[in-house]
C-alpha cells in the first residue's frame, strides 16, 4: 500500500511525514527505509503476529507495511508552474490513497500562506490543482484518440467518454464521483489513473489541546468532518508534533505518554485504520517456525488470489487452503491440536479469506 502525503506549505506535513517514518524506523522490526529523500516504509503494527511468533518460537516476524511518499511542490498555481509546478504528479500517479493533511490549529508564529486559518479553502485550492492536472491529461488523450475517432466506433465513444468527464471536473467535482454507466467507462477512467480519482483521507492537524476529544470541539475540524462526509472521506485528527514527540519514544514510553495526554492511539495507528477503511483492506496471517507475516489483501478476496500474494506459483497450483482462526490456534496452542478440535477448515477456491485468518496453502506445479 502506497499512501501519498500532500497539503500546503506551513499545514504540518512534512513534519508529520518524519514523524511517521521515524516511528516505523524505531519501533518496528520491519526495517525502515529511504528509497529517496521523501519517500519511507512503515510496518503495520500488528499484535497478532507478535502472538503468533511467540507461539511459534519463530526466527522472524514480518508485518504488512505502507510506503509513505512526503509529495512536495503541490501549491496554488502548480498546475501553472508555481512552486516545484507539475514535479508532483509523477510521484502522486502511483499512490493508491492520498493523505491531505490540513491545518486546524492558530498559531500567530507559524505564518499561513493565505494569510488565515480555513481548512475547507485550503482543501479546495489543493483539488484545484488536481482536478487542472487531471484536464490535461483527459485533454492529450483527446489529441491522441481524436483523428482515429471518425473510423473506430469504440473510439469515438472513449472520445465523448472523455469529453463527459473533463466537463465534471470543470464544473469543479472530483473524478472519484463520477458515475460511469457501463464496463467500457469503468475500464476507461481507471486506465486514465485521475489523480482525483484517488481515495483521500483527511489528517487534521490541531494543537495539543484539541487532541484529547478528538478535535470536537475545533470548529476547523468540525468544517472538514463536513467535507470529508460530504466527499466520501476519511478524516482522523492528529497534532503532528506530537507525533514528533511520540517517534522518539520506545514502545512501553509511548504508551505511557499516550496514557497522559489521555490518547488511546496514536496518529499512525489512526492513518493506518483509516487507509485500510478506505481501501477496504484486510490482512491474513501465516505462521510457522521461519517465519509469521502479515500480508495485505483486498476484502473479499478469495484463496487463490491471496495465496498469490506469497507467490504466483502458489495461485498457478492452487489445491486447498488449511484455515484457522489466529484466536484458535493460539487458544489451542498448535496447528495439531486445533486440527483435533476441528477448527481447522481445509477450503477450496471459492473460500473468501477473512481478516485474522492463519492459513497454510497447499499447492502443486
Amino acid at each position: 500500500m502506497k499512501l501519498g502525503i500532500v497539503g500546503l506549505p506551513n499545514v504540518g506535513k512534512s513534519t508529520l511525514f518524519n514523524s511517521l517514518t521515524k516511528a516505523g524506523a524505531e519501533s518496528a522490526n520491519y526495517p525502515f527505509c529511504t528509497i529517496d529523500p521523501n519517500v519511507g516504509v512503515v510496518a503495520v503494527p500488528d499484535e497478532r503476529i507478535k502472538l503468533l511468533g511467540d507461539l511459534y518460537n519463530t526466527k522472524k516476524v514480518t508485518p504488512a507495511t505502507i510506503e509513505f511518499v512526503d509529495i512536495a511542490g503541490l501549491v496554488k498555481g502548480a498546475s501553472k508552474g508555481e512552486g516545484l509546478g507539475n514535479q508532483f504528479l509523477a510521484n502522486i500517479r502511483e499512490v493508491d490513497a492520498i493523505v491531505h493533511v490540513v491545518r486546524c490549529f492558530e498559531d500567530t508564529n507559524v505564518v499561513h500562506v493565505d494569510g488565515s486559518v480555513d481548512p475547507v479553502r485550503d482543501i479546495e485550492t489543493i483539488n484545484l490543482e488536481l482536478i487542472f492536472a487531471d484536464i490535461e491529461v483527459l485533454e492529450r488523450r483527446i489529441a491522441k484518440q481524436g483523428r482515429a475517432a471518425n473510423n473506430d466506433k469504440k473510439i469515438a465513444k472513449e472520445v465523448e467518454f472523455l469529453k463527459k468527464v473533463i466537463k465534471h471536473l470543470e464544473d469543479g467535482n472530483l473524478a472519484i464521483g463520477f458515475s460511469c454507466s457501463d464496463e467500457d467507462e469503468e475500464a476507461w477512467l481507471s486506465s486514465y489513473n485521475l489523480l482525483t480519482a484517488k481515495p483521500v483521507i483527511f489528517a487534521a492537524n490541531v494543537s495539543e489541546d484539541d487532541l484529547a476529544d478528538d478535535g470536537a470541539s475545533n470548529e476547523h475540524v468540525k468544517k472538514v468532518r463536513e467535507f470529508a462526509k460530504a466527499n466520501n472521506s476519511e478524516v482522523f485528527v492528529i497534532c503532528a508534533q506530537i507525533e514528533q514527540e511520540i517517534a522518539e519514544l520506545d514502545d512501553d514510553e509511548k504508551a505511557m505518554f499516550l496514557e497522559d495526554l489521555g490518547l488511546k492511539e496514536s496518529g499512525l495507528d489512526k492513518l493506518i485504520a483509516a487507509s485500510y477503511r478506505i481501501l477496504n483492506l484486510m490482512s491474513f496471517l501465516t505462521a510457522g517456525e521461519d517465519e509469521c507475516r502479515a500480508w495485505t489483501i483486498k476484502i473479499g478476496t478469495k484463496a487463490p488470489q491471496a495465496a498469490g500474494k506469497i507467490h504466483t506459483d502458489f495461485e498457478r497450483g492452487f489445491i486447498k487452503a488449511e484455515v484457522v482462526n489466529y484466536k484458535n490456534l493460539l487458544e489451542c496452542g498448535s496447528l495439531a491440536a486445533a486440527r483435533e478440535k476441528g477448527l481447522v477448515g481445509m477450503e477450496g477456491k471459492d473460500y473468501v479469506v477473512k481478516d485474522g485468518d492463519v492459513i497454510l496453502f497447499r499447492f502443486n506445479v
